[in-house]
């Protein structure tokens, strides 16, 4: 086994772990909502009473403590529907339900809004903002839109961009050549082999997601290397019908094998050919979203 690929084994038994930075939040101004509102406010009862035990953190929550936490509860409260659109959200009522600070409560309502999840106006107060204005292509709405009650439509939409961007990247990957790069896919392959005769299906999801990021890359077009993360995150929460992490299989392996021997010889079609035959769906392979994993 090659040293990257002995590293990278390692590392990935290695929980993720990580405190929030402080930063300045007490800047950002979420207005209360008026006392009329609160007739409207949500209930709690479908949230986590303990932020500790969520059991898969998000992409963007990972290692911020109990802000990164709180915004991990909230977002799948609002993708999930517990939280419906307009409805008011206090940030002291949410304090105390989740007995975090006030701060914590206002950069976590902030992070909902850069993901267009809330709004929070003057006058107004925080609310839940409809799904059109969700940014959809943002990893953590990916993951929760998952594991929710949208996961059939989020699955189904993930394998259709897929099927969109990364034959196309890798066809236009197969133009540049670049020996580092070459060996880098080829040691995410090995990664992968010996991941997989070892039954380490979490080593194996985390090369097949740099297979597939870095491949992006390479493609070298800005806009495509833009949507490296949305295919990352669809690895995770749903995987390809045969790369998936759930099912590690000889068959993906020599998939992506063929597309390294392409990128090898600049052979554009046949990279292009071998990524729609590793995106292809066979009629064995269940169309299920795994239960969210611990990481």
């Amino acid at each position: 086994m090659s040293t990257l690929a002995h590293t990278m084994m390692t590392a990935a038994r290695s929980a993720d772990s990580g405190l929030a930075s402080p930063g300045e939040l007490d800047r950002y101004p979420y207005a209360e909502a008026p006392a009329v509102d609160r007739v409207g406010a949500p209930a709690w009862d479908g949230a986590d009473p303990e932020l500790g035990r969520v059991g898969r953190r998000a992409a963007g929550s990972r290692g911020r403590g109990l802000h990164g936490q709180l915004v991990q509860q909230l977002g799948q409260m609002i993708v999930s529907g517990d939280l419906g659109a307009d409805r008011p959200l206090v940030p002291e009522e949410i304090g105390q339900r989740f007995e975090v600070s006030r701060t914590v409560v206002r950069e976590s309502l902030r992070v909902l809004e850069a993901k267009g999840l809330v709004s929070a106006r003057p006058n107004v107060g925080t609310r839940v903002r409809p799904v059109s204005d969700w940014n959809l292509l943002d990893p953590d709405i990916i993951e929760w839109r998952a594991f929710g009650p949208q996961r059939d439509d989020q699955r189904r939409e993930l394998s259709e961009l897929r099927w969109t961007i990364e034959p196309l990247a890798a066809r236009l990957a197969a133009g540049h050549g670049r020996e580092d790069v070459q060996q880098r896919l080829t040691d995410m392959v090995e990664i992968m082999g010996h991941a997989m005769a070892q039954g380490d299906a979490l080593t194996f999801s985390r090369a097949d997601s740099e297979f597939h990021s870095l491949l992006i890359q390479v493609a070298s077009n800005r806009m495509l290397e833009h949507l490296s993360g949305i295919v990352s995150a669809a690895l995770q929460v749903s995987g390809g019908p045969v790369t998936g992490c759930e099912r590690p299989n000889e068959t993906s392996l020599a998939h992506h094998g063929r597309i390294c021997e392409a990128l090898a010889t600049g052979d554009g079609p046949a990279a292009e050919a071998a990524m729609r035959q590793l995106l292809t769906l066979h009629p064995e392979v269940e169309r299920v979203v795994p239960a969210p994993r611990e990481h």
